[in-house]
């Protein structure tokens, strides 16, 4: 099943669910970073659930940043978001040395750190934007989106997330929900919500198990007659381009340019946040130099 991404209300139009399957898209970022099993859950989570929080924005002209700092081994964790679910992102250590529980599953809060903050900065094309910043509770990602939920934005929510990893690199399942109570929910729907939750499969484990079915046949497994409201597909996707790379090159100083030109006799430009290489030719280089002294 490819990655997709539900929303929908359930118990009379109470309750706000959303679901992903992210497997294809943790991957693929595994792959672009040559992440480490550690590293491919704590930043497969973050995705997971920015996919989400990326699909709550109102257009395609907003985004979201979610920034994770626990000052654990893996350094920080950088994701961007958008109104489509797409998502990209990395962290500063992609190789960090895993870390495991005593019964041999990873240990990601043990990784990221839980001594620092959790924080989203919505650009919604407003004067100012959104900034919500909340410490971290456990480092392990679900709690700490959570948290945040509960705290700076004043909606209770439960986050699950998971990404199923082997040693050698593969991700078997990823994948994440959201379950939010909207203002007329009442103590009946809290308490059916609670009951959900209290009996919910890790989340990695409720992907795999419904790999070969839909996510509203999970939904309808999950709640009675949900009134499912969009599905659409999802991805790992990065906006770059070699015009952007061009663009940043176009504001270093001549003098920049040119020690890169004579000395280098070209460059190769790496994106953060997707780790595409761009080459840039010692002509191509004359060329975003001559173009810019004439702007």
């Amino acid at each position: 099943m490819k990655d997709q991404l539900l929303k929908a209300l359930v118990l009379d139009n109470k309750v706000r669910l959303y679901i992903a399957r992210t497997t294809d898209l943790v991957q693929e970022a595994r792959d672009r970073f040559d992440l480490h099993s550690c590293a491919t859950a704590a930043l497969g989570r973050t995705l997971s659930v920015g996919s989400l929080m990326g699909s709550m924005l109102k257009s395609n002209q907003e985004m979201l940043s979610i920034t994770i700092n626990g000052h654990g081994p893996i350094g920080t964790i950088i994701v961007d978001a958008y109104h489509d679910g797409h998502v990209r992102g990395f962290c500063s250590d992609p190789h960090v040395e895993d870390i495991y529980h005593e019964n041999g599953k990873l240990n990601v809060g043990a990784v990221v750190g839980k001594d620092g903050t959790l924080t989203v900065t919505k650009d919604l094309h407003m004067q100012d934007n959104f900034v919500g910043t909340v410490e971290l509770q456990s480092g392990e990602i679900g709690d700490d989106f959570a948290y945040y939920f509960t705290l700076s934005e004043q909606t209770p929510t439960a986050v699950s997330v998971g990404v199923l990893v082997t040693p050698e690199g593969q991700v078997i399942s990823a994948g994440a929900m959201i379950i939010q109570m909207l203002p007329d929910a009442t103590e009946t729907e809290i308490a059916y919500c609670e009951h959900i939750l209290s009996g919910l499969k890790p989340m990695s484990t409720l992907i795999y198990e419904y790999d070969d079915s839909s996510l509203e046949e999970l939904a309808r497994d999950l709640f009675e007659d949900p009134n499912i409201l969009t599905v659409q597909d999802i991805c790992f996707d990065c906006p770059c381009s070699k015009e952007r790379m061009a663009n940043a090159l176009s504001t270093l100083s001549t003098d920049d340019l040119m020690d890169i030109i004579e000395q280098d006799h070209g460059c190769e430009i790496t994106c953060n946040f997707c780790n595409e290489r761009y080459q840039f030719s010692e002509s191509e280089l004359i060329a975003i130099l001559e173009r810019r002294n004439v702007h």
